[in-house]
């Protein structure tokens, strides 16, 4: 059964995030902060801390300063001018190192711990679906760019913590003037609530046009490269490519700007109830000084309260409007762990593979349906690949060729029946083990920018300098000449980004057809449309060689190695010809077998044929 890990999310209705999760996630990175830098750390929570008594010490020192002046205590005045400086510089200290210790752990373990943790689970998990879904991907876009962010949102929940401390330790200061100030309490929270509540706006805003942005950025991508530029320039599209990444960036614009008009609204009324109430708070104390039930003390104390207040609110409003832009990250982050999780906890092969096969590789009633879709990519196949057999997959575009080699390759489970190896359940199998016995070349091949030899040899690992090898493969895949051809020969550097030579596509064809001919002794050759990039001439030359490499292998460890392709002269050698016509089995036998049946295949052929002929 698929996981459905896929199908769910960690956040709710406008990407909230639970807040007992966030809780937990900020309880997790604490700890982990905790572990890896516990100096940094502890000291990063100590001045944060130290910042409340701090900032209270200032109105408390002035206080005593201005009654010691206006009472002519001289030792209370020049103690508590002492103090107030102190005590100013003290928070100014504690506010740079602060700063710069949160931004030393924020990089450390987002960087190091977050950022490289994606980057394992992308590339580890055992599947490729996560690979081939949007929104997966967008996920990892958002969590990657930002990874130090999720971090910087805990750090900024512990900052704000103490920045309430702060304020509530101020309000209490207040209260010792007059018990009615405790009452502006209210006016302290409306800041952080209006705040809170535009952001949460400006973020849903962000949700909403997501997708447009999206397209935008494709538009804006296809009118830019040069890849695409030709074919837009021949059909005179590059207006209409223009009109539809202004329409799609204009949703965007709009949508967003309104939230964020509709979120300073909100700010500004928070920030007017706030300076209304502190300033009716000062009109009050002002006036019990004048009357004689206040010290001249007591109203500088208001006036330095009334500031730091000021500050604490702004410095709380702004940490917050981080943590909450940084919490809609957080569910993103959480459901690419519960996805790796969940596959982890899926991938239970430990057999390991067979030596050589005796038996074959057998389908029993196997369907598979891409995540997001209903339409069976394979529905039913049953048919057995005996050992030792060259297999050629044939059927129009979107049959189920691809999918079916990549379930061969355990990058998809079937979502029903079985495939088993000399009786072996394929998924029961260790999946490193099976994968180190598979060789392949696929449709969608990679193109690794970096020196040559090595991306030949990457095909192996363990023997991804043994140059010998190397040698062999680049002669099996028929790229001699290629070599030959090249500045530095297997030492030249691919990739116009990195300063090396860039490869038309048939040569980076080549590049993969000897990268999968690496192994010596696989058990399961794969070669995905090998030669769809190549003129005719090097493509039945690379048939005719990997035919006989088919046939080295079948004697050596009874290897299966299944061709797929859609070009039918090239496969009519092969042992077992099976015909896929939207992911099911219609046909399957020898080439003759499959003539004289007179069906799809002996149809497609002979339209084929025609046509090569008649050109």
């Amino acid at each position: 059964m698929r996981s459905t890990a896929l199908n769910q999310d960690e956040t709710g209705k406008k990407g909230a995030v639970p807040v007992r999760r966030t809780l937990a996630l900020w309880g997790e990175l604490f700890a982990l902060s905790w572990r890896r830098i516990p100096a940094a750390t502890a000291a990063t929570l100590s001045v944060l801390l130290l910042g409340v008594p701090a900032t209270t010490g200032i109105a408390l020192s002035l206080r005593t300063a201005v009654d010691g002046i206006t009472t002519g205590d001289h030792d209370a005045a020049v103690l508590g001018t002492v103090c107030a400086a102190c005590a100013y510089a003290a928070t100014r200290t504690l506010n740079h190192i602060g700063r710069s210790l949160m931004i030393m752990s924020t990089e450390k373990i987002g960087l190091t711990d977050i950022h490289e943790g994606i980057h394992r689970d992308i590339a580890t998990l055992e599947g490729l679906e996560h690979l081939e879904r949007t929104d997966y991907l967008d996920r990892v876009t958002t969590v990657r760019t930002s990874a130090w962010a999720i971090v910087a949102s805990m750090w900024s929940a512990i900052a704000i913590f103490t920045d309430v401390l702060q304020l509530v330790v101020l309000l209490l200061l207040l209260g010792t003037v007059s018990p009615w100030l405790l009452l502006l309490l209210p006016a302290a929270a409306l800041p952080l609530w209006a705040n809170a509540r535009g952001q949460r706006l400006v973020n849903a805003a962000e949700t909403d046009t997501a997708e447009y942005h999206r397209v935008q950025r494709h538009l804006f991508k296809l009118g830019t490269r040069a890849a695409t530029g030709k074919e837009i320039r021949v059909a005179g599209a590059g207006e209409e490519i223009v009109r539809r990444q202004s329409a799609a960036f204009g949703v965007v614009v709009d949508g967003r700007y309104r939230a964020r008009m509709r979120a300073a609204w909100l700010r500004a009324a928070g920030w007017t109830v706030f300076t209304l109430g502190f300033g009716g708070g000062l009109a009050l104390v002002g006036h019990r000084t004048a009357q004689g039930l206040g010290t001249p003390g007591d109203l500088v104390l208001t006036i330095t309260v009334a500031a730091a207040l000021r500050q604490s609110v702004q410095q709380a409003v702004t940490r917050a409007a981080g943590a909450i832009d940084a919490m809609r990250l957080i569910g993103p982050y959480l459901w690419l762990r519960s996805y790796a999780a969940d596959q982890r906890a899926r991938t239970t092969g430990t057999a390991p593979s067979p030596d050589a096969l005796r038996e074959g590789i057998t389908f029993t009633n196997v369907s598979y349906v891409y995540p997001g879709t209903e339409r069976r990519a394979l529905d039913g196949i049953s048919v057995t690949l005996p050992a030792g057999a060259v297999i050629a997959v044939v059927g129009e575009f979107g049959s189920g060729k691809t999918t079916l080699v990549k379930l061969l390759s355990k990058f998809y489970r079937p979502d029903e029946g079985r495939i088993t190896v000399d009786g072996t359940d394929l998924t029961e199998l260790d999946t490193d083990a099976w994968r180190a016995r598979t060789s392949a070349a696929y449709q969608d091949f990679g193109r690794f920018h970096t020196v040559f030899a090595q991306t030949v040899g990457l095909g192996d690992l363990p023997h991804i300098d043994d140059r010998e090898r190397i040698a062999e493969a680049v002669l099996a895949a028929d790229a001699e000449s290629l070599v030959a051809r090249l500045p530095d020969g297997l030492d030249t550097q691919l990739g116009r980004e990195l300063g090396g030579v860039d490869l038309s596509e048939g040569q980076w064809q080549k590049t993969a057809l000897a990268r999968a001919s690496m192994r010596r002794e696989p058990l399961l050759f794969v070669l995905d449309e090998p030669t769809a990039s190549l003129d005719a001439p090097s493509e039945q030359a690379i048939f005719q060689r990997y035919m006989d490499r088919a046939r080295t292998l079948a004697t050596r460890t009874g290897a299966v190695t299944v061709i797929v392709s859609h070009r039918f002269s090239t496969v009519s050698g092969a042992d077992l010809i099976l015909v896929l016509d939207k992911g099911r089995l219609t046909e399957h036998g020898t080439h003759e077998e499959l003539l004289a049946l007179g069906g799809r295949y002996a149809d497609l052929y002979g339209i084929q044929a025609t046509a090569y002929a008649a050109s």
